[in-house]
């Protein structure tokens, strides 16, 4: 009886004919978007032509799937999806099975068996992700802006992404081919995954031994973990100061933490190249440790500083209060209280530190104590293949991205914790 009321309450749905026109619209489009994502990664990495064919069914299967996985006034809204992605991969299936005869022959496994599924998928998650929430039966101006605002930014983020990604993949895929391969064809940007990993890799091989890239990977870690380490010991100190004690030009410096920032570095390093060569600081790693962090702390403290102006007072008191020093106020009440801003803080310097270039190339002419960004300039010469300058390039950029992506989140938190006072 309740399954039967339930199929009539369904069949009594005053569903709109636009509604339905609409939600196959966003299915069509969010197909379109990712067929086109796809095409692109199989003609390029695989060297498939598959833009054409795919396309066009892609695009049928999903304005067809998304005619029935978007009457989303049902509670449940599982079912339709589930109906529309089985529908989805049951076209795909069939496009691919009868396109093969048809000059298809060379689609692989992995584009066959597990690019396919992950194309249908994303776009009926896309699908789904754009008509949340919405009801397709009554059509107005909000639903319309709605609707517009998410495929613009779904395109948006595409494209970005795409922009974004490319020159970093670029650089993986040149460093994984051989001499031979660069000079036959520079502009396939496909990987040969049927050579051993010892021909694969053998760039970075070459780059890690050769040019002693491991030396300088150990020297990059030094000179930015312990410039960190400086960095945040002095800030942490000099924005508690500014922000919690009272001395006369504490105004004055407040305001004039970032004046640094007002003089280019290539202005600086001339006369700091000169200074240095006198005290016999030039051609040591000391010296970057002088440097680096001078020009790191100024945003340090600007950072440390407006996070704790936003942290009450009276937790700091009450320790005092009980008997702790200020040294141990900070230590147990303050720190605890600024990880996010301190993690934020972090990643800033040692991205600085890591990646510096000028201070290093002026201040470095002992190969033995390069770092990654000064031991580069070795590999930018005519006499060595650039597969091995894209291996030094992705040994500089993965390290760096991998521990960006680990913080991200304390990284965005302590960049906004700052924002709003009280």
């Amino acid at each position: 009886m309740a399954v039967a009321q339930d199929i009539a309450k369904r069949q009594s749905l005053p569903y709109s004919p636009v509604g339905l026109l609409i939600a196959a619209l966003i299915g069509a489009l969010a197909t379109t978007l990712v067929v086109a994502l796809w095409s692109i990664l199989a003609t390029v990495l695989a060297g498939i032509n598959t833009s054409i064919p795919l396309f066009w069914a892609l695009l049928t299967g999903a304005a067809l799937g998304a005619g029935i996985g978007l009457l989303r006034q049902e509670r449940n809204t599982s079912l339709p999806a589930t109906l529309a992605l089985g529908l989805t991969a049951a076209i795909l299936w069939l496009v691919f099975t009868a396109l093969k005869p048809l000059g298809m022959a060379a689609v692989d496994i992995f584009w066959g068996v597990i690019a396919t599924p992950i194309s249908f998928v994303a776009a009926a998650q896309l699908t789904r992700y754009g008509l949340r929430e919405l009801n397709l039966n009554k059509i107005h101006r909000d639903m319309l802006e709605t609707l517009f605002l998410r495929m613009l930014r779904a395109v948006g983020f595409s494209f970005f992404l795409s922009i974004v990604v490319f020159p970093f993949y670029f650089m993986v895929a040149s460093s994984l081919k051989s001499r031979v391969e660069m000079l036959q064809d520079p502009t396939f940007l496909g990987i040969n995954l049927q050579q051993s990993l010892a021909d694969l890799f053998v760039g970075y091989r070459e780059v890690l031994v050769t040019f002693s890239f491991w030396r300088y990977i150990g020297n990059s870690s030094f000179v930015a973990i312990v410039t960190v380490i400086i960095t945040l010991i002095l800030a942490v100190l000099g924005a508690y100061a500014v922000t919690r004690l009272q001395f006369p030009g504490r105004n004055l410096l407040s305001r004039s933490i970032l004046l640094i920032y007002m003089f280019p570095a290539i202005v600086l390093v001339i006369p700091l190249y000169s200074i240095f060569t006198q005290l016999g600081l030039r051609d040591t790693l000391p010296g970057l440790l002088i440097v680096y962090p001078a020009t790191t702390l100024p945003v340090a403290l600007y950072m440390l500083r407006s996070y704790f102006q936003t942290l009450p007072k009276d937790l700091e008191e009450a320790g005092m209060i009980d008997g702790s020093s200020r040294l141990g106020v900070i230590w147990r009440i303050t720190l605890p209280l600024s990880l996010p801003a301190l993690a934020s803080v972090g990643l800033y310097v040692f991205m600085i530190a890591w990646n510096e270039f000028l201070f290093a190339f002026m201040f470095l002419d002992t190969p033995t104590i390069f770092t990654l960004s000064r031991g580069m300039v070795g590999l930018n010469s005519q006499e060595v293949p650039r597969q091995f300058l894209m291996a030094g390039a992705v040994i500089v950029t993965l390290p760096i991205m991998v521990i960006f992506f680990w913080f991200e989140k304390y990284l965005v938190g302590g960049l906004t914790a700052g924002g709003v006072k009280g």
